[in-house]
């Protein structure tokens, strides 16, 4: 497929994500490196809905260290049950905060940050990276979010 999105404007959050969701899996079809494919996700992500922050952490020796992102720079490594990002992983679940200066123990890598999801990437089981989309606007993510994210995850082949 070319390196091109057809980005909808349609304001109708479900309608972005099916829209997106066949694009995403033509980008990943048959390319089998892992960084392109998470930065390709994440570019993806970024374009259609304008985020202030979408990139991966992977767990790497006991700790989630970033991977491939689109924003600003970021923290680079975040221990187990540390933030929003480390409790998704140590809870094994997808998090929606809607107000993160309201999660005990928010790590904050951009004052700029307001709400955010995290998306757990599970192979064989264990959660081997997040998926993690910061937002500069209160209360930005819901149960929406969370379906159509943990599918897009479910596409990526960690193998």
């Amino acid at each position: 497929m070319a390196e091109d999105l057809n980005i909808t404007t349609s304001t109708d959050k479900t309608e972005q994500y099916t829209t997106l969701i066949p694009q995403i899996e033509a980008l990943l079809y048959g390319e089998p490196d892992l960084v392109a494919n998470l930065a390709n996700v994440a570019a993806a992500l970024k374009e259609q809905f304008k985020w202030f922050w979408v990139g991966f952490y992977l767990v790497k020796n006991n700790e989630l260290v970033l991977g491939p992102f689109q924003g600003p720079v970021a923290c680079t490594r975040i221990g187990l049950g540390k933030g929003v990002c480390g409790a998704a992983w140590q809870q094994a679940k997808t998090l929606v905060v809607p107000d993160v200066e309201a999660f005990p123990g928010h790590i904050a890598c951009s004052s700029l940050s307001q709400s955010e999801i995290v998306v757990p990437v599970f192979h064989n089981g264990e959660v081997v990276a997040v998926l993690d989309v910061d937002s500069e606007l209160l209360d930005q993510f819901d149960e929406t979010d969370a379906q159509y994210l943990e599918q897009i995850v479910k596409l990526l082949n960690f193998a």
